[in-house]
């Protein structure tokens, strides 16, 4: 019998002498409420507290930070209640020896996995605080949150395990050596993660929000999440790739954050021209090529005079790189220049090389497909042909 059953059972028994149950339940139903206004109270004292010291700390981020203080808050209200309960329960609920270790177990084991949640909550606390840092982005540290929360579950686990077989942890952490192989291959990820995450964080290989490129895995397209054993990259069709953390380091990828973080996104497509329409310039042909408005509009007589008895090809290969100078959209303060490749079987490649100002996806396609147009369409101003492979298709 309980303390608060003896002291009530008098009473009952002769108010109700046939209910011989009725004290031990009202002994129970009061430990119970005990603890749930106690739930209660920590909550209501604890969470304002929270709330004061975020804005004290940072007024615009108390929005951001209240649901992980409200989890936090309640954690650690549960907390209170398995202290009390275990503080309490030889005065409200069944005394003996077996059922005093019963109890002392479920107390302790639920207050050691409030320990644990609300050390998980901290954790998040402060990584969610650090992620509003200016520099989160360049570093990230969700491999090492994660590795902190796994920690705390195998500590919290080997306390729980030595509660239930009432041994020290250091019996048990005694009995691991044993196991070292077995767990590090089941871990092996993990491990290989947590390295990769402190190599990728000291090194800064690749931050949330970075466009990379990874052939092996298909992934082509902007980080999601950096975690401890995967990278999340939504691709540009909208698909999510999964590469594995370690394979940021350990194999070879392609970002594009320098583009990004540069003045020019870089255009570098090539003309080939049929080497049979290559000729040179005669004054007849100048003469043609003076009264074409397109020409003038971008190439002075001076140049066009001193083009006479050169190749259509030279003074083509002007003519693209004055309209590259002109155009609006370019970046002219880096490389842009028109150049010829080696010929090959075919034709003779001319080369376009220069940086658009606008490094966006779509802007970047639509002022790269402009300039090509533009450039093929003005080929017959000069004599010249584009070179293709003829097909089987007959035309009439």
């Amino acid at each position: 019998m309980s303390k608060v059953e003896k002291l009530i059972s008098p009473w009952v028994k002769e108010a109700f002498p046939h209910l011989d149950w009725l004290p031990q339940v009202l002994s129970i139903c009061s430990g119970v409420l005990l603890l749930v206004i106690i739930y209660y109270v920590a909550r209501c004292l604890v969470l304002p507290g929270f709330e004061k010291l975020t804005v004290y700390i940072s007024p615009h981020r108390l929005g951001q930070l209240k649901p992980l203080f409200s989890k936090l808050n309640r954690r650690l209200a549960g907390f209170i209640c398995s202290v009390v309960f275990v503080s309490s329960f030889r005065y409200f609920y069944l005394p003996g020896d077996e059922g005093e270790v019963f109890y002392r177990s479920i107390g302790q084991i639920i207050a050691i996995i409030y320990s644990g949640f609300i050390f998980s909550s901290v954790i998040s606390i402060a990584g969610a605080a650090y992620n509003q840092l200016s520099f989160a982005k360049e570093v990230p540290i969700l491999g090492i949150i994660q590795v902190a929360k796994l920690i705390t579950f195998i500590v919290t686990s080997i306390l729980i395990i030595s509660v239930l077989i009432d041994e020290s942890p250091a019996y048990i952490l005694s009995g691991f050596g044993a196991l070292a192989a077995v767990l590090l291959l089941v871990f092996k990820d993990t491990i290989l993660g947590f390295v990769a995450s402190i190599q990728i964080a000291a090194n800064r290989l690749v931050k949330d929000g970075d466009w990379i490129q990874f052939d092996q895995y298909g992934a082509d397209g902007e980080i999601e999440e950096l975690g401890l054993n995967t990278v999340k990259v939504r691709n540009w069709d909208k698909t999510i790739t999964t590469v594995p953390t370690y394979a940021l380091i350990s194999q070879s990828f392609k970002n594009w954050r320098g583009m990004q973080e540069s003045g020019g996104r870089r255009i570098k497509r090539a003309i080939h021209l049929d080497l049979n329409s290559i000729r040179l310039i005669d004054s007849d042909f100048l003469e043609t090529l003076k009264s074409n408005e397109f020409i003038t509009q971008v190439l002075s007589n001076e140049e066009l005079n001193n083009a006479k008895a050169q190749s259509n090809v030279k003074l083509f290969r002007a003519y693209a790189e004055e309209y590259l100078r002109q155009h609006e959209a370019l970046n002219h303060n880096l490389t842009l220049m028109v150049r010829e490749l080696a010929p090959s079987a075919e034709g003779l490649p001319v080369e376009l090389y220069c940086f658009s100002a606008d490094k966006r996806w779509i802007p970047y396609e639509h002022l790269q497909a402009d300039i090509m147009d533009h450039l093929l369409a003005s080929l017959t101003m000069f004599g010249l042909r584009p070179y293709q492979h003829v097909t089987g298709q007959l035309t009439g």
